[in-house]
C-alpha cells in the first residue's frame, strides 16, 4: 500500500517550521482523537498523522525524509513497533492536553503495543559523535575508535541514588507516578510532579559518590565498525552505548560519517571521477595511460582523435554498495595539456604543424 506523502497528511508546506508543523497535528489529533470521533476510519487518521508529526518535527528525521522519501526513515531509531522510528512517549508527553493520562493504552492500541504489550522502560539520553575516514576505507569497510564521556550508573550505590543499605521512597505527591495531573474543562493536563521531578521516588539520605543521582561521568573508548560503501553523512547506531538512567535502559550513541576530500577522486554515489592529461600527440594518435585507483594503478587506451573532455569508464574500479552487489565504476576523463616550456626541436615540429594546419594539408 502506498503511503501518502507527509507533508500532506498535515496539510503543510515543506518550509513549514516547526510550529506550523505541531499546529497542523494537532488539529488533526483532537479531530481525529478516537474518544472524540467514532467515524470509520478516524483511528487510521489519527495514527497516519501521528506518524507525520514524529518525522517532520525531528529535524534529522526529516532532512533524512526530504531526501530519500519513506525509505530513509523507515525502521530508524525510535520505538519498536512505531513507523518511521517515532518515539510516540515523546508525542503525548508533549500533546498531554489531547491525550490525559491515557496516552501510552492509546499508542498502544494504535500502533501494536510497544514491545509486545509490556510497559516502556525509560531509556537514557543518546549521544551523538562523528568519525572521518578515507575513500580507500570504503572498500572493505574500517574500524574506528571514539573517545567518549558517558553517565554511567553509579558504582557506589548501583544506581539507586541511595546511601548503601537505605533505599528511595514513594513520592507522596504523585503516589510515584512522576506527574500530576489538573483537570481543565474537557481536558486532562499533565505535569511533572514538582516534589520528585519525575522520578516517581525521594531520597532522603542520598549517595555520597553520586549525591543522589545514582550517575556518574565515565570516559570510555567505544569501536565503530565503518560498513564498506557507507556514504557521507550516514549515521551508525550503536544501541544501549548511550548515557545510562537509573531504573531503565542506557540511550544509542549515534556516529554520523565523514568521508575525508580526496583531490585525485570525486565521488558521486558508487561512482568515482578522476581526471588525467594528455599531451595533444597521445589525444591524436592514440596511447595506453596508467591512470590512478583507490587499490592501485589501471591501464587504459585512449583511441586515436581523442577530443579533450572524452569520458571513459573503467567498470567495477568504484566504491561497493552499502548491501552489496555490483561495485561502482571509475570514470576517467581525458584533458590535452598545453606544456609551459619547450624544446627547441618541440618548437620547431610545431610551428611546421601549424604551417601544415594553414594549408589545410590533411583535412
Amino acid at each position: 500500500m502506498t503511503q501518502r506523502d507527509y507533508y500532506e497528511v498535515l496539510g503543510v508546506s515543506r518550509d513549514a517550521g516547526d510550529a506550523d508543523v505541531k499546529s497542523a497535528y494537532r488539529k488533526l489529533a483532537l479531530k481525529y482523537h478516537p474518544d472524540r470521533n467514532k467515524d470509520e476510519g478516524s483511528a487510521e487518521a489519527f495514527k497516519e498523522a501521528a506518524e507525520a508529526y514524529a518525522v517532520l518535527s525531528d529535524p534529522e528525521k526529516k532532512r533524512l525524509y526530504d531526501q530519500f522519501g519513506h525509505a530513509g526513515v523507515r525502521g530508524g531509531p525510535g520505538h519498536p513497533g512505531a513507523p518511521g522510528g517515532m518515539n510516540v512517549e515523546d508525542i503525548f508527553s508533549q500533546f498531554g492536553d489531547i491525550f490525559g493520562g491515557r496516552g501510552g493504552t492509546l499508542f498502544e492500541n494504535l500502533f501494536g503495543g510497544f514491545g509486545g504489550g509490556r510497559e516502556r522502560t525509560p531509556r537514557g539520553r543518546s549521544l551523538r559523535a562523528a568519525v572521518t575516514v578515507d575513500l580507500a576505507d570504503l572498500l572493505a569497510g574500517t574500524e574506528r575508535t571514539l573517545m567518549l564521556r558517558r553517565r554511567e550508573l553509579c558504582k557506589g550505590c548501583d544506581g539507586s541514588g541511595c546511601r548503601p543499605g537505605t533505599s528511595a521512597q514513594k513520592c507522596a505527591t504523585c503516589r510515584g507516578r512522576g506527574q500530576v495531573h489538573q483537570q481543565q474543562g474537557f481536558f486532562a493536563v499533565a505535569t511533572t510532579c514538582p516534589s520528585c521531578h519525575g522520578n516517581g521516588q525521594t531520597i532522603s539520605d542520598p549517595c555520597q559518590d553520586c549525591r543522589g543521582h545514582g550517575l556518574g561521568e565515565v570516559r570510555r573508548e567505544i569501536s565503530v565498525q565503518i560498513p564498506a560503501g557507507i556514504d557521507e553523512g550516514a549515521q551508525i547506531r550503536l544501541a544501549g552505548e548511550g548515557d545510562a538512567l537509573p531504573g531503565g535502559s542506557p540511550g544509542d550513541l549515534f556516529v554520523a560519517v565523514e568521508i575525508q576530500h580526496s583531490d585525485t577522486f570525486h565521488r558521486d554515489g558508487q561512482d568515482l571521477y578522476i581526471e588525467v592529461p594528455v599531451t595533444f600527440s597521445q589525444a591524436a594518435l592514440g596511447d595506453k595511460l596508467v591512470v590512478p585507483t583507490l587499490e592501485g594503478q589501471a591501464k587504459m587506451t585512449v583511441p586515436a582523435a581523442t577530443p579533450t573532455g572524452k569520458l571513459f569508464r573503467l567498470r567495477g574500479n568504484g566504491l561497493p554498495r552499502l548491501h552489496g552487489g555490483r561495485r561502482g565504476d571509475l570514470f576517467v576523463r581525458v584533458f590535452v595539456e598545453v606544456p609551459k616550456k619547450l624544446s627547441k626541436e618541440q618548437k620547431n615540429l610545431i610551428k611546421e604543424l601549424h604551417r601544415l594546419d594553414k594549408e589545410g594539408i590533411g583535412k
